[in-house]
């Protein structure tokens, strides 16, 4: 519960709380550098949760490189003929090569996060690299060689598409989905009293059929909505596409949902004590 607190308040709030598998990442006896891979649907969602676990988990230093940014532009260095004979005019190293050779170097001093994002933008042949490197700790460059510390140094990988299958086989991977779990929020969680246990009962029901499930956050949206402004199932329908990051609109506005909709909104107005009349002919 701390862990997913602590996330949330550096950006990624979820209903899975990560203690398991950040403990199982951390824990676990291996002869590589540790190294984690971050999947899940297209979308910055990965992202944001490497960021907040590099927070969460308080790495003093933490170095990040997106893939699908262009190299920087090099500065132009006027050389003289004795420094182009001698090889100073060599190729200048990319980012990726920078960075790695940064955190191999922060890692000596102190723990290091290294987060690598969109790989699916890297030439294939630096995913062969970067297994060499996870694999034995030594990274190799035209300027020398550095070694990264072991226990120091966490890489996170994160791509939309497959990793090269020898990276992958040493990550350990997680799932970004802030929507996943069932739905359990209770009604002492949010201030409510027992009156609303029928209220969150229907709410309940309604995500099951959603496959869905609020964080926190978007749950106490939801009702502060249903309290003040809520009294129709078109409303409710709204409301929750509104307020929730992964929803189906199409499937909550689709007749299917239409019984556990109306559920919910009848459960809604005997809660906050809205009369429904019927008209009769």
């Amino acid at each position: 519960m701390s862990l997913r607190r602590d996330l949330a308040e550096h950006g990624f709030e979820s209903n899975d709380d990560y203690e398991f598998q950040v403990r199982s990442l951390l824990a676990a006896q291996v002869e590589h550098l540790r190294c984690l891979q971050i999947a899940g649907d297209s979308g910055r969602r990965k992202t944001a949760l490497a960021n907040a676990l590099a927070h969460a988990l308080k790495y003093p230093r933490i170095l990040y490189l997106d893939f699908t940014q262009p190299e920087p532009a090099l500065p132009v260095i006027a050389l003289s003929a004795e420094e182009s004979s001698t090889g100073a005019n060599e190729n200048p190293m990319s980012a990726f090569e920078r960075i790695v050779i940064e955190a191999c170097a922060f890692s000596e001093a102190e723990p290091t996060v290294l987060i690598l994002d969109q790989l699916q933008a890297a030439d294939f042949r630096e995913q062969i690299r970067l297994f060499h490197f996870v694999q034995s700790g030594d990274w190799h460059a035209s300027s020398g060689s550095v070694r990264a510390h072991q226990r120091q140094l966490l890489i996170v990988l994160i791509s939309e598409q497959a990793l090269y299958h020898s990276l992958a086989h040493l990550a350990y991977r997680v799932w970004a989905d802030p929507s996943s779990g069932r739905f359990e929020h209770r009604p002492e969680d949010f201030g409510r009293g027992l009156d609303a246990r029928e209220m969150f009962a229907a709410f309940a029901q309604l995500f099951e059929q959603l496959h869905a499930t609020p964080t926190p956050s978007e749950f106490q949206r939801l009702l502060d909505d249903a309290e003040r402004y809520v009294r129709t199932p078109e409303q409710l329908r709204h409301s929750i596409f509104g307020w929730m990051e992964r929803i189906d609109r199409a499937q909550l506005f689709s007749p299917a949902l239409t019984s556990p909709i109306e559920q919910c909104v009848h459960a809604i107005n005997n809660y906050v004590g809205v009369d429904e009349i019927e008209l009769g002919d």
